[in-house]
């Protein structure tokens, strides 16, 4: 009887938390999307804020802030290699100089899904070029495609590649801006000097040894050589990544 009455006990306590929990994200995500209410006065707010600490932003601020769902992927197993696939016939590759109908002609006939693919300047470094795998116009920062350089040719890359397998439970909603997300990261990370250069939304997934991933809404955004992903629902910051180039 004592047991019985004990688990009673457990969970109406996991029930209140979690109506806590919930209750405590739909009042961050209401806080947040108040603040979005007015772009001019977000953004006007921000310069404010970035002159006051010292923060130079040389990146463009995106205009977009659509409506998005978690998603989850599964890894094509038969594009996982152990080392890099070496291509037969090397060839010049170039990602700014790569526009008009036939851009990426080379790369296009020896990469598969190569038009998947999305170019990264901020991963990219040292003869790899780095991109990422779009899912409707957006990357998922963790579904990787490299190129490697050698004498002015790409000779070898590695690639991954996903099928979305379903969207999430949830409705879609409106992703918080730019300009909320810049100002947790001034407010509680970024020290002063700290210079700005990317703001980028995509999808963000933790990788494990499994062939799926859920991956869910993120602004990552890079200051100082740092990456910093912020959940683009509720505003939530992962610890920072140095970016290694």
């Amino acid at each position: 009887m004592e047991w019985g009455r004990a688990k009673t006990i457990l969970i109406v306590s996991f029930l209140l938390l979690n109506l806590v929990l919930g209750l405590q994200l739909w009042t961050t995500r209401s806080d947040l999307l108040e603040f979005d209410a007015n772009t001019a006065s977000a953004a006007e707010e921000i310069q404010k804020l970035m002159k006051s600490k010292n923060i130079q932003l040389s990146a463009e601020i995106p205009k977009e802030v659509p409506r998005l769902q978690e998603i989850e992927v599964r890894f094509d197993q038969k594009m996982k290699t152990d080392k890099p696939n070496v291509l037969a016939e090397p060839f010049k590759y170039s990602p700014l100089l790569s526009r008009g109908p036939t851009k990426d002609a080379a790369a296009k006939s020896a990469i598969p899904y190569m038009d998947s693919y999305q170019y990264d300047p901020v991963l990219s470094m040292n003869g790899v070029y780095v991109f990422h795998q779009l899912y409707r116009s957006l990357p998922m920062f963790e579904v990787k495609l490299k190129l490697f350089e050698q004498n002015g040719l790409i000779v070898s890359y590695e690639q991954g590649y996903v099928q979305v397998t379903s969207e999430g439970d949830q409705k879609e909603q409106k992703v918080i801006s730019p300009y909320t997300v810049l100002r947790s990261l001034i407010e509680t990370y970024f020290p002063s000097g700290t210079v700005v250069s990317s703001i980028k939304l995509g999808y963000h997934g933790q990788v494990f040894n499994s062939q799926t991933m859920f991956m869910v809404p993120y602004w990552r955004v890079v200051g100082n050589g740092e990456i910093y992903y912020v959940h683009a629902l509720n505003g939530a910051v992962e610890p920072p990544q140095r970016n290694k180039k």
